[in-house]
């Protein structure tokens, strides 16, 4: 019975090692993709961000894979009657995205993230509103459903922690509106109005070094895999003589 049931032992240890090994070297395999994907990522979104300025697309003609981070301009008029604040936390400190939508002058609507304010400027909200004729250069944004900083929209309330295009643009009764969103860029003559240009192109690449650490437990697995059955291969000869 002792050497049957040291063997189902064996077996199921060697099953364990295994799986093990397959989920690690399987986790690793993922991050060298992810590893690919983002490095693919920063590039596009380099190369479009940089570009000259394209007319800003409208519904119809909106691809998001296409566009996304694509410097684009349109002109149009604000309507500031319909501003929306959306919490935002930047290198400035925390506050809010001033999102205000531009009538253009292609007969649709777009959102134009004018910039960051201070929290403490809410309640007189002093920052400069552009009024008549107007042409707003910036990097095309997807619209942000559902919430953030682990909170949902609350249009009721006007409490606002996403930069959700489609909600933002029901709560106002807006019509016609593109499904995305324009981060303007930096008006530097724009001493009082909102700071633009806060577009984060920045992504974290830690993929590499992850792939590295799941590839050297599942070296540390084998290795100690390896450490036990020698250690009783010398436990069996010793107990055989």
């Amino acid at each position: 019975m002792r050497p049957a049931r040291s063997a189902r032992k064996r077996a199921l240890f060697l099953g364990l090692v295994l799986a093990g090994e397959a989920l690690l070297l399987a986790l690793g395999a993922w991050q060298l993709r992810r590893l690919e994907w983002k490095r693919d990522l920063i590039a596009r979104v380099e190369q479009r961000a940089h570009a000259p300025a394209v007319e800003a697309p409208d519904g119809s003609r909106f691809d998001a894979g296409r566009d996304e981070y694509r410097a684009v301009s349109v002109r149009g008029r604000f309507l500031n009657d319909r501003e929306t604040l959306v919490q935002a936390v930047t290198r400035l400190g925390s506050g809010y995205w001033v999102l205000t939508p531009l009538a253009t002058d292609r007969g649709f609507t777009v959102l134009v993230n004018r910039g960051f304010v201070e929290a403490s400027r809410r309640p007189s909200r002093d920052w400069g509103r552009r009024e008549g004729d107007t042409t707003v250069a910036g990097l095309l944004r997807l619209s942000e459903p559902g919430g953030g900083f682990l909170r949902d929209n609350q249009p009721s309330a006007d409490r606002w922690y996403s930069r959700d295009v489609a909600q933002i643009a029901a709560t106002h009764g807006l019509q016609g509106v593109a499904p995305y969103f324009i981060d303007a860029a930096a008006e530097p003559t724009d001493a009082q109005g909102p700071a633009g240009g806060l577009t984060v192109l920045r992504f974290n690449d830690n993929h590499l070094q992850y792939a590295l650490t799941w590839f050297a437990l599942a070296l540390l697995l084998a290795g100690g895999a390896i450490g036990v059955f020698l250690r009783e291969r010398g436990l069996g000869k010793l107990s055989a003589s």
